[in-house]
């Protein structure tokens, strides 16, 4: 298996978002399940697929002065108003490092957001530096983690409301109310539901994914990006289109308008 590049890169992807991940890889989700996250993780199968080690996180720098100049104008010039990172890999993973990279983008006028399960969590210093960056974190829950991961995701999000604009973002599923352990993450995941400013991820799933095989979750047959594919879908209205026709934009709607901001390269 291959080494991901540690040569950091601006990517956008069939969904139109575009992502600078400061990490790709991710040692943390796979350490939990080899498939990643509820062995469904898309950059997972993707890795697989292409014939990289996912389970090696990989940090990814700007290889020069030039290149950062580059990958700054790059995301400065992008069609949409945020660049999201933790795409690939969590940037929990080395918080320092992404805080870095971030550090040198927040001049591009651009909002960022950050999607992450806080597999490691931000030190009050480093909460205090992004308390100062027009920035949107999308901690990632879901009622099928594990009760440890989703009791600190629940505290840093709270954790996070007074310094930055802070998202749960709810991978959600049709539950199976039938089955004992389906009710329960049925109830769980109304309660997660109640929090404010939530997003609704539907689950993309394989119809023989242990949770399907159980009866826990139901999946039925969806279009996703012109394809059809095995979702699980709790809200039959959630979207699931391309990002720049989306509302809700990864949690940037209703953020502090952004100020022109001239970064000398």
């Amino acid at each position: 298996m291959r080494l991901y590049s540690d040569k950091i890169a601006l990517i956008k992807n069939g969904r139109g978002v575009y992502s600078l991940d400061t990490s790709i890889g991710c040692s943390s989700g796979t350490a939990e399940n080899k498939r990643g996250c509820y062995g469904e993780c898309y950059a997972s199968k993707s890795a697989k697929l292409y014939g990289y080690d996912f389970s090696t996180t990989v940090l990814r720098s700007f290889k020069s002065n030039a290149h950062k100049r580059e990958v700054i104008n790059q995301v400065r010039n992008i069609k949409l108003d945020f660049v999201r990172i933790g795409t690939s890999g969590d940037p929990s993973e080395n918080w320092e490092h992404t805080l870095n990279i971030i550090d040198s983008i927040k001049g591009c006028n651009k909002q960022i957001v950050v999607i992450t399960k806080h597999w490691t969590n931000l030190t009050d210093s480093q909460i205090e530096f992004i308390s100062g960056i027009n920035i949107c974190i999308n901690t990632s829950v879901s009622a099928l983690d594990k009760q440890d991961l989703l009791t600190n995701s629940l505290i840093q999000y709270n954790r996070l409301k007074p310094f930055c604009k802070s998202v749960l973002r709810i991978v959600s599923a049709d539950f199976n109310q039938e089955n004992e352990t389906g009710k329960y993450m049925h109830d769980l995941q109304e309660l997660l539901f109640k929090n404010t400013d939530t997003l609704d991820t539907v689950l993309r799933c394989n119809k023989n994914n242990h949770f399907v095989r159980d009866g826990v979750i139901n999946v039925t047959k969806s279009k996703f990006l012109g394809k059809s594919q095995y979702v699980s879908k709790y809200n039959k209205k959630t979207y699931l289109g391309k990002c720049s026709t989306c509302k809700e934009m990864c949690g940037i709607e209703n953020m502090k308008p952004l100020t022109k901001q001239l970064t000398l390269l």
